[in-house]
């Protein structure tokens, strides 16, 4: 009772939520294979969100500040790697964008964030604003603004499944499955990084404090290009996926 008392927004929106999820079966308005398709599809779709949610989580725990500019990084990681992928082997291309992410990470911690230490979550915040700008328009400049192809080598053909079940089967798309697979990975990942390294409870011990960690000799500026470069990571894997699927553009 007392958490209906504290949480009944959250209550009301799951029980809104889960009436409309039943209510196509119960008033028959679409077949259980077709239905349980179309919701295989909306879950791959929040997966796939969920790479680029990762980059979020990280710079928020590092800094406590929302990262405004994780979409851009993830345009901009899609579109070095697209186009390096033009003119050099796959593997290269991707020891490439991984390094220029991490110089990035590099360039944003001494240009923006250095200057901006121990300053209120809100400067943080409006900073992320500006480097999202900043991405958007280099990363446009640098290598194009047109739609570029990402190939991972996966089929894009879906998969049937359960054909003897359901009428027609269920059609999963093979690129979903990558995507959620991959998340599955980061995210566990990304726990034991955060849960069991020094340098993952160096991060939350900045994200609590940022005085309080450099006061026991945690080095702050190192910290942040740590987490800003696993954040690039993060964005290149997303952006991988998502041009991959849908091609490198702005809309990305």
């Amino acid at each position: 009772m007392k958490f209906l008392a504290t949480q009944w927004p959250v209550a009301a929106l799951a029980v809104l939520l889960a009436l409309g999820l039943a209510a196509p079966l119960a008033i028959g308005d679409a077949p259980v294979g077709f239905y349980i398709e179309v919701l295989l599809g909306g879950l791959m779709a929040g997966v796939l969100y969920s790479l680029v949610a990762l980059g979020f989580v990280l710079i928020y725990k590092a800094s406590g500040v929302f990262n405004f500019a994780q979409g851009a990084m993830v345009l901009f990681a899609a579109l070095s790697m697209a186009r390096m992928t033009e003119v050099m082997p796959f593997l290269v291309a991707l020891l490439l964008a991984t390094g220029i992410m991490v110089l990035l990470a590099f360039a944003i911690e001494k240009a923006v964030l250095r200057p901006l230490v121990n300053q209120d979550g809100a400067v943080l915040l409006m900073a992320t604003i500006g480097i999202s700008y900043f991405l958007d328009g280099f990363g446009q400049t640098l290598w194009g603004s047109d739609i570029y192809n990402i190939d991972l080598g996966i089929s894009k053909e879906p998969i049937l499944i359960l054909d003897g079940v359901f009428q027609g089967g269920i059609l999963v798309s093979q690129e979903d499955i990558i995507a959620a697979v991959t998340a599955a990975v980061l995210v566990g990942a990304l726990a034991v990084f955060f849960q069991r390294t020094p340098v993952g409870r160096a991060l939350r011990a900045v994200a609590d404090d940022h005085q309080a960690a450099q006061s026991i000799g945690i080095p702050l500026n190192r910290i942040w290009v740590i987490v800003w470069s696993v954040a690039g990571f993060v964005a290149l894997v997303a952006g991988m996926v998502w041009g991959s699927k849908l091609g490198v553009q702005f809309s990305l």
